[in-house]
């Protein structure tokens, strides 16, 4: 297999808990595979876009997954060749939820 472009990082808050790796465990082994299958697809296949990775805002993006409950989103940024997973959730709706959203910038600010 070709080298990973990006090391994959989880965010770790100043408590030291990492909130998506916790997010991930609450899902089904079948979800954390998708999940994981398709960090593996941004890590080694970066910079990707649709329909799998979309730009939010500069410096962040969402990554897309398929998942049984509907569609997983994990926002991350990308720093010093690190792929940084800063959130996750299952969308319900159209539109990416401004509390969402909201919590990867202050996740992302703190880094």
């Amino acid at each position: 297999m070709d080298e990973a472009i990006l090391t994959v990082a989880f965010y770790r808050a100043d408590s030291g808990n990492e909130p998506l790796r916790d997010w991930l465990r609450e899902l089904t082994v079948e979800d954390r595979k998708a999940i994981g299958t398709d960090i593996k697809t941004v890590q080694y296949g970066w910079p990707l876009g649709m329909p799998l990775v979309r730009k939010m805002e500069p410096g962040l993006w969402e990554l897309r997954c398929d998942i049984a409950d509907g569609i997983a989103r994990v926002l991350f940024t990308v720093k010093d060749g690190q792929m940084i997973l800063l959130h996750g959730f299952v969308k319900k709706t159209q539109k990416t939820p401004d509390n969402e959203l909201k919590t990867a910038r202050n996740r992302l600010k703190k880094l």
